[in-house]
């Protein structure tokens, strides 16, 4: 595994990744294998993608894992590639290598304070076509990439009180990001989904490690250190992480991903 010229980190966590026997990678999708869409939405599989996770499937010292914030239909179609276990919503839907599918909670105990959110924010952003409502039926968020600065904060801001107004907060969270916010039950965790796969599909012996961009990742990158693995950023910039390693884009992370398959 020809690790170092593409990563950025520290030596230790290099060294042991040229080293590792065996890996189990857990990979986010959007802003991490392939850029962001223009809207959640837009549901295109990439190729080299696609041909990638089918060679990293295919060879024994890698198991592959998705994990994104991205309904499971979507990484379904993003990612047609048998064998590979994926986790949509941030885990709370799971489909395992051998095709079964797991709902980590009952849809009809969260849907309900949902669907009473749901009319508030759509009249909240009404006739605002620089606003993006999504829907992923365990979760509801606001998109406002396309919003000016200001615009999106008054949204959001009003959003989050509609939101904070109807959920109960021991069952419900609340994420936020730039111009963006949604609301799911707190199961709805990318580290909570790790300590998940641990237990119920361990690999041992394998070095775990996670490669995602944002700060729905940063649950994971501490879940991962914990179970003593590995962490990789996707940013082009140095920034604060949990992530002990740092890749400068999805780029970045589909040659480096086409390193260690050789």
């Amino acid at each position: 595994m020809k690790s170092a010229p593409l990563l950025s980190g520290t030596t230790e966590a290099k060294i042991r990744l040229t080293q590792a026997g065996r890996i189990w990678l857990f990979l986010d999708y959007d802003g991490t294998l392939a850029d962001f869409a223009d809207t959640p939405d837009h549901v295109q599989p990439d190729a080299e993608i696609i041909e990638i996770l089918s060679k990293l499937k295919e060879n024994p010292k890698y198991r592959v894992g998705i994990i994104s914030g991205r309904r499971l239909s979507h990484i379904q179609r993003l990612v047609p590639v048998e064998g590979i276990l994926l986790a949509g919503t941030y885990g709370i839907e799971i489909w395992t290598p051998d095709r079964k599918l797991i709902h980590r909670l009952e849809f009809s105990s969260i849907r309900p304070t949902l669907d009473a959110i749901k009319p508030n924010w759509e009249r909240l952003i009404a006739d605002q076509n620089i606003f993006y409502l999504e829907d992923k039926g365990w979760t509801l968020a606001i998109h406002a990439r396309f919003a000016a600065e200001s615009q999106a904060k008054q949204i959001l801001t009003e959003a989050r009180l509609i939101a904070e107004q109807n959920l109960k907060p021991e069952s419900f969270r609340i994420l936020g990001g730039h111009k963006f916010l949604e609301i799911g039950p707190k199961i709805a965790d990318k580290g909570l989904t790790i300590d998940y796969l641990f237990e119920h599909f361990n690999w041992e012996g394998a070095l775990p490690v996670f490669i995602g961009d944002d700060d729905k990742d940063e649950a994971a990158f501490r879940k991962i250190s914990e179970h003593a693995g590995i962490g990789i950023v996707v940013s082009p910039q140095n920034r604060k992480s949990h992530a002990v390693l740092r890749l400068e884009s999805p780029e970045k992370v589909r040659q480096w991903l086409n390193t260690i398959i050789l």
